[in-house]
């Protein structure tokens, strides 16, 4: 289907729901998946639209929507859905995800009080999602599996073989990888699967919005083992949780699912350390398949954390079962001298710097310190300007009212859509020549509201996308704190 038949589809399902023209529709940038979405601005509503040509999927997301807000668990209400037409309405929320707020907020500390507050309502509302909801849940709708068994975990694991270790050349005898996985699956087949398993559950698909968490792309679940999903939220590569936190939220998980069943703490560990295992394999097949095979290298950037992963538990953990080729495998991964170019100690010392400003242009526009020269300049005065009105004229772009304001803008949206396209280009050139320094200035008329806002945004958008390092400066308001 085309662009524009989507787009004519969503306003019309739009104008059937919320009875009021569309003013605006912004598309998002693009995820890993296959699905797109809009940014839909009508006269008084703002929602988002979506389309994804795989009707089993979209029903299944429909149907598990349906069967979570039975049990009031936060997950996006879908206002109406046109599934013959692949396409639905959907709550707006937001644009910030878990891992946006701990990239962000972790910049400067190991790992913050409000990141680790994150994780613990999170946490607090799993067993909601995989004990209670689950006891009820139609597995039918369940798309591609019904349940996470045999059959799905070798996929996993095919998927690890094939895109992973087979493009970054890591030699192994098929025969013997076969009969340690066979060994591995049937190992974690002994835990008890009789619970739902959100499958995805990581810092992207997880929103913050008004201090509260919401939870997004669940329409891979599927019935499951306990252990996956907090293995999948505590070894999110990319959130690089640090392993004492990690150890302190497996342990509230556990006393958390304690009021909802009772729990054997030793026999859950173990399998949750296998469970870890298969979820950091799944993820390295996926950074292949994205970096190796479709040549997209930001995503070999989040290899180091997952080998890193890998290392400690192979260095900590004892498993029950013996896997010899699986784990000579791990060490050759370790070695690998094709593999060790995108290690931490490259990205650290060699990898480009972006730094990235707000500016106001009454002081005029910030002078490259680099002495590369080039760059861009980014003026915001088209952006609607929340300075204007009284209650926003002493805030800046990094204040809850002021960032509400814009987001709902959709001058805003296509703005900033614009940047990430251009700025994402160069980034991947400039990583690709080895250029060292990329200046991207935002600039409006006071450096307060609008610059400071984009600037962020950027920033995030950035620090989700590449392993790269960002500076971060709001010129205009470090001038004033000087003053």
């Amino acid at each position: 289907m085309k662009n524009s038949e989507i787009e004519n589809n969503l306003i019309s399902l739009f104008k059937e729901w919320a009875n009021e023209n569309v003013i605006k529709l912004s598309i998002l940038p693009l995820s890993g998946s296959n699905r797109i979405y809009y940014r839909i601005f009508g006269n008084n509503r703002t929602a988002l639209g979506v389309y994804n040509k795989d009707y089993s999927e979209n029903l299944a997301f429909v149907k598990f929507t349906e069967h979570f807000e039975k049990y009031k668990l936060p997950v996006p209400e879908i206002y109406i859905a046109d599934l013959n037409n692949n396409i639905y309405i959907l709550q707006d929320l937001g644009d910030t995800t878990l891992f946006q707020f701990i990239s962000g907020s972790n910049i400067k500390v190991a790992f913050s009080e409000k990141s680790i507050d994150y994780y613990k309502k999170i946490i607090e509302l799993m067993p909601r999602f995989q004990v209670v909801a689950g006891q009820t849940f139609d597995y039918s709708y369940c798309y591609p599996r019904a349940s996470f068994d045999k059959q799905s975990m070798m996929w996993d694991l095919n998927y690890f073989k094939y895109y992973f270790l087979k493009l970054s050349n890591i030699s192994f005898d098929e025969q013997k990888l076969e009969n340690d996985f066979q060994e591995l699956t049937e190992f974690l087949l002994k835990a008890d699967t009789n619970y739902f398993l959100y499958r995805d559950f990581q810092s992207r698909n997880i929103m913050l919005l008004n201090d509260s968490p919401y939870f997004i792309d669940y329409q891979g679940g599927r019935k499951g083992a306990l252990q996956y999903d907090i293995a999948s939220l505590l070894y999110d590569a990319k959130a690089n949780i640090p392993q004492e936190i990690r150890n302190q939220l497996l342990d509230y998980y556990i006393d958390t699912l304690s009021k909802f069943k009772n729990v054997n703490v030793k026999e859950f560990k173990d399998y949750y350390f296998g469970y870890v295992i298969i979820r950091i394999l799944q993820a390295l097949g996926a950074y292949g398949f994205r970096g190796f095979y479709e040549k997209k290298e930001h995503f070999l950037l989040s290899i180091p954390y997952a080998i890193e992963n890998l290392k400690w538990i192979l260095s900590t953990v004892k498993l029950p079962i013996k896997i010899p080729h699986l784990l000579s495998s791990f060490e050759k991964i370790f070695e690998s001298e094709e593999l060790k170019k995108y290690g931490f100690k490259k990205s650290i010392e060699n990898n480009l710097i972006v730094t990235v400003n707000s500016f106001s242009y009454k002081r005029g526009i910030p002078p490259d310190e680099s002495g590369n020269g080039g760059g861009f300049v980014f003026d915001c005065r088209t952006v609607p300007n929340p300075g204007r009105l009284p209650e926003y004229q002493n805030l800046t772009g990094k204040d809850e009212q002021v960032i509400e304001f814009l987001k709902k803008t959709p001058e805003t949206a296509t703005f900033l859509n614009s940047v990430y396209e251009l700025v994402d280009q160069s980034i991947e050139k400039y990583l690709e020549r080895k250029f060292t320094h990329l200046m991207i200035n935002f600039g409006c008329t006071g450096g307060q509201h609008r610059s400071v806002y984009c600037a962020e945004e950027v920033a995030k958008h950035i620090k989700e996308k590449f392993s790269i390092n960002i500076k971060l400066r709001h010129i205009e308001q470090e001038l004033k704190n000087l003053n």
